[in-house]
């Protein structure tokens, strides 16, 4: 298909709901007016110690119409396979030096803090960690630091999200089929996700989610090992995300993979830059945009448009040097000409795919 033709096929489907301006990267929340302190229900800090009642405590005294649980630094270890369960209305903040860490477990399946079912919940500040270099256990691969189902208005800012048994943070649907409850404008702004097992994020059913500020790094240990996995399979559907100014780095597998039943992403001044796969993965994807983005130094393509992706638009990018397995397998500079096209690829299987005023790699004469 042509660029013109693709392009008039294009302007024939609804623009995504992007183009309205629906994301802000400081959500207005209604959080209660009551202020506790961790350390007054029995909280140390102390690192040994297990702290989750008397976290869970604090949050459970709060009124109906929540309120701030206050974190002091230090570090609190949490029974992971219970979780610290926070309400509608609560504001868990935590100061610089805090750290909430989970406790060795053999679980397959864990969660430091879940946000289950509740709306109007911020987590701002601190640390939350998995436990992945002392796990006991060697299956399962679910053990997350921040687990959102099912939930709305939930913004978290300025929070590390580490060493997780699976992934940094969930963001998705609670239930399947008639009962799913899929999260509604989720944001994500400052949020750093390092040495996470499986993933940095993943998001899986949910409506309106905006990542902005953010990085997700160093992903290993299982697969996919992506900074960000967009993977709802067929619990439910995605629609709506946004990624601005974001770095995607190091990971083991692709800097963002995304699936089938998700309608609606955007890529702006993202970062996807020496992933071992590639930098930015599309598997079936509709109505997608990559702008103002920089693709570098990973191992395969740039971006791949695969399987049934449609309606995409790729323009205004640096996309370059990308094909590196080839180039380090064989000593050669990966600044190198090359001999064929290494940093965008499109599936025959793709539709309606149009790209623009790229900067890709230089090809030898």
């Amino acid at each position: 298909m042509s660029i013109v033709a693709a392009s008039l096929a294009l302007s024939a489907v609804a623009l995504p709901a992007s183009a309205t301006n629906w994301w802000n990267p400081a959500p207005p929340q209604t959080i209660g007016s009551t202020v506790l302190n961790v350390r007054n229900f029995g909280a140390t800090g102390n690192g040994s110690t297990n702290d989750t009642a008397a976290i869970q405590a604090a949050i459970n005294a709060l009124p109906s119409s929540g309120g701030t649980i206050v974190v002091p630094d230090g570090t609190y270890m949490i029974d992971a396979v219970k979780g610290v369960s926070l309400r509608s209305h609560t504001r868990l903040s935590l100061s610089s030096g805090a750290y909430l860490k989970a406790i060795p477990n053999s679980a397959e399946r864990y969660n430091v803090v879940k946000i289950w079912k509740l709306n109007n919940v911020e987590i701002v500040g601190g640390h939350i960690l998995g436990e992945r270099s002392q796990h006991r256990g060697t299956t399962g691969e679910w053990g997350y630091c921040v687990n959102i189902a099912g939930s709305s208005n939930v913004y978290l800012h300025n929070v590390a999200v580490a060493d997780s048994w699976g992934d940094g943070v969930l963001v998705g649907g609670y239930g399947w089929g008639s009962a799913l409850v899929m999260s509604d404008g989720v944001v994500l702004n400052g949020v750093k996700g390092t040495n996470n097992r499986r993933q940095g994020l993943t998001i899986t059913p949910a409506y309106r989610v905006y990542v902005v500020n953010s990085s997700f790094t160093g992903t290993k240990g299982t697969a996919p090992q992506a900074g960000i996995d967009i993977e709802p399979q067929t619990q439910g559907k995605v629609s709506q995300v946004r990624l601005e100014n974001t770095t995607l780095s190091n990971n083991a597998g692709n800097g963002l993979e995304v699936h089938n039943n998700v309608n609606g992403l955007a890529l702006y001044k993202v970062t996807a830059k020496n992933n071992k796969g590639f930098g930015v993965y599309t598997g079936g994807p509709t109505n997608v945009t990559v702008q103002s983005s920089t693709l570098t130094e990973n191992y395969l393509f740039g971006v791949s448009i695969s399987g049934t992706t449609s309606y995409v638009k790729i323009f205004d990018n640096t996309i370059n040097y990308n094909g590196d397995a080839w180039y380090y397998a064989h000593g050669v500079s990966i600044y190198t000409a090359g001999w064929s096209p290494r940093d965008i690829s499109i599936a025959g299987t793709a539709k309606y795919v149009t790209q623009y005023n790229n900067v890709v790699s230089p090809l030898r004469k």
